[in-house]
């Protein structure tokens, strides 16, 4: 692993947070604005997933499960917000004389909300990832097994139409916390508020990448046994970089219902995560921002071909994905990175990457 620079990685997320929250309000109109807002949903889950997956090592393909876990718990407030004392009008339709379902009642609550949006998917991963690891469930095994987990969620909440909105899901949100959305100037509000999480999360993975933590988490990816050896539990270790993975996700999901102003299960299925996953690798997905940029890039690609060719742009992220995993598997950010070193010269090229032996010698 090569070190970031301090000065170089800092400044870069200076120049990143001006582009967002100062350059682009000024210069994108209402509809690009909000397009980027949705791009900055999927860029804070891929964050996570370049912590994850990166630089420990686990092939997360089922980020949708916590992206839905804040998705839903953020819809279904603002759902209530806009019912008021009532119930939802979707509920309406199937029963009129239905009561709000029990687990609805406590989301009328903005407090409980947040609350729920950080801590429903923090112990949902804990749990997952306690009873993965400590078994030593990874590689193809552990992807399989978190990727039907997105599926069965999704399955789930589709089947589920009087509750959740089925494959409709949950639309037509008029407030946010007390704020009109139609209003543009709320709606700006909501986009500086989640370009503003992206930067906050790109501060907190990078002072990971750069402490203690940081170096066993690629110690235990790239030499779990040597690890154990050393006394650390590789487990726990894993069990962070998952569990900090899963609240990205969840706040990216969060914020996205109220910037695109509907969540269904299309959203946080199997294709969805996997998406995802595209989007960091396109990206490079051991790098600071290759995970987010990659991730903007594939939703503008499905935001653009989507809408002129719906049948066929899935084919060519498909296209993508293969060229960038067999001709540049540390995704488009390498290729900045040896242009950047090609150009040094020999003093000033970075150090070499901290081995697990470099690790076993530190601690003795």
């Amino acid at each position: 692993m090569t070190k970031l620079k301090p000065h170089l990685s800092l400044g870069g997320i200076g120049v990143f947070a001006v582009l967002l929250l100062a350059v682009a309000p000024l210069v994108l109109t209402d509809h690009w604005l909000s397009n980027l807002g949705k791009y900055c949903c999927w860029a804070i889950a891929a964050v996570g997933i370049g912590l994850a997956w990166g630089r420990g090592g686990m092939l997360v393909m089922g980020q949708g499960v916590f992206f839905a876990l804040g998705a839903y718990s953020m819809a279904m407030h603002l759902t209530l917000e806009t019912a008021g004392d009532g119930v939802p009008g979707f509920m309406v339709l199937y029963d009129p004389l239905a009561p709000l379902p029990a687990f609805w009642e406590p989301f009328r609550s903005a407090a409980f909300t947040l609350l729920a949006i950080v801590l429903l998917p923090m112990v949902t991963a804990g749990i997952l990832g306690y009873a993965l690891f400590k078994r030593r469930v990874k590689g193809a095994y552990f992807a399989i097994l978190t990727q039907a987990l997105a599926v069965a969620l999704a399955t789930l909440i589709s089947s589920t139409i009087r509750e959740t909105g089925g494959d409709t899901g949950l639309s037509d949100f008029k407030y946010f916390f007390g704020f009109v959305l139609n209003d543009p100037a709320n709606r700006q509000m909501v986009y500086l508020i989640t370009a503003a999480l992206l930067v906050v999360c790109l501060l907190v993975v990078r002072q990971l990448y750069r402490s203690r933590f940081g170096e066993l988490l690629v110690a235990t990816r790239d030499a779990e046994e040597r690890v154990r050896f050393l006394g650390y539990d590789p487990a726990n270790i894993k069990l962070v970089a998952f569990v900090g993975a899963a609240l990205m996700a969840s706040i990216g999901g969060a914020m996205f219902v109220p910037i695109v102003g509907i969540i269904t299960p299309a959203e946080i299925g199997a294709a969805a995560s996997i998406l995802m996953i595209a989007g960091v690798a396109f990206g490079g997905r051991a790098s600071l921002f290759g995970p987010a940029l990659g991730a903007m890039a594939v939703g503008w690609g499905q935001s653009s071909l989507g809408s002129t060719w719906p049948e066929g742009w899935t084919y060519i992220i498909g296209l993508l994905f293969i060229v960038v995993i067999l001709f540049l598997p540390k995704g488009l950010s390498s290729v900045l990175a040896k242009f950047t070193a090609a150009r040094r010269g020999p003093a000033e090229r970075p150090a070499a990457a901290t081995t697990p032996l470099q690790l076993e010698e530190a601690t003795s």
